[in-house]
């Protein structure tokens, strides 16, 4: 059988129990590491669950799934997936994969942070659609992903925005290279979007907007949610502008994103005061001034 499991959203002992006993039993088991990261090392994960893992990067995946599914029609084999296994449609296509070849599969889910964004007091209810941002280049700048944030504000729907996560990526001139034969494939150093860094695509993307004649539906002044390392013992929260988005200091990896859809409710306000931004960082305004 393949097990797919959830590892949760902070180090090594967020694995369910059930996940547990399952991952010491099989004769394989693989670590996902390109679509999320623990706050711990493949090292830590090894020692406290007793077993071996194998990285499985974006090429193993999505191009060599069959060395992944090999023999797991006659023995068990494991695929580690941080946070919930279904967080990343690459998942799902393993499963049909799976499904095609005749191999039964069984899934142990966990927290994702598509539920664990309540920490922050806004009610999981009241989200629109997810939307991710991703890391802009000289020559890529997509904004298309703008028109679902609209849709969900004229909703009053708040938007969690999943930053971009680059981890053994090729640079264009390797990639070439490598094409043509003049040399080995060398990858970038992993790179892992900030909270200041969507911020500040935000902002572009609102002021080109604008320059077009545009009524943007986000603002410098709109109401968002930094959080970082969200399960973590030293997860961030933060509440504030955007424009405050892009000074505040949330520290290492991994960051999200919410824009708020407008209208609070008054436990959502109360909640997001335990949240402000450091007055070293917000400048004249708190957290607490703009939800009140």
């Amino acid at each position: 059988m393949l097990y797919l499991i959830g590892l949760g959203l902070g180090d090594a002992k967020d694995i369910t129990v059930k996940g547990l006993e399952v991952v010491r039993r099989c004769s394989r088991v693989y670590l996902e590491a390109y679509t999320s990261v623990l706050t711990v090392g493949k090292e830590a994960l090894e020692e406290f669950y007793g077993r071996n893992l194998i990285l499985a990067d974006r090429e193993e995946v999505e191009q060599k799934a069959d060395h992944i599914l090999k023999d797991a029609d006659v023995s068990d084999v494991a695929f580690l997936v941080v946070g919930d296994p279904f967080g990343a449609t690459t998942h799902s296509d393993l499963i049909l994969r799976a499904t095609k070849l005749g191999i039964p599969y069984h899934v142990i889910h966990n927290a994702s942070i598509m539920s664990a964004v309540g920490c922050c007091g806004l009610q999981l209810y009241k989200f629109g659609e997810t939307v991710s941002i991703v890391f802009w280049t000289d020559t890529w700048r997509p904004e298309s992903f703008f028109d679902r944030v609209k849709k969900n504000r004229q909703n009053g729907m708040h938007t969690l925005c999943l930053l971009d996560i680059k981890v053994k990526e090729q640079s264009l001139e390797n990639l070439i290279n490598g094409s043509e034969g003049r040399g080995r494939k060398i990858y970038e150093p992993p790179r892992y979007m900030t909270v200041n860094q969507a911020a500040q695509q935000l902002l572009e993307v609102v002021q080109n907007q604008r320059a077009r004649g545009e009524e943007p539906a986000v603002s410098e002044d709109t109401l968002c949610v930094g959080l970082a390392r969200v399960g973590a013992e030293d997860q961030k929260v933060a509440a504030g502008t955007l424009q405050q988005m892009c000074s505040v200091d949330l520290g290492g990896p991994l960051h999200s994103l919410i824009i708020t859809g407008g209208s609070l409710h008054p436990l959502e306000t109360e909640m997001l005061s335990l949240f402000p931004v450091p007055e070293r960082q917000s400048g004249s305004q708190s957290a607490e001034r703009l939800c009140t």
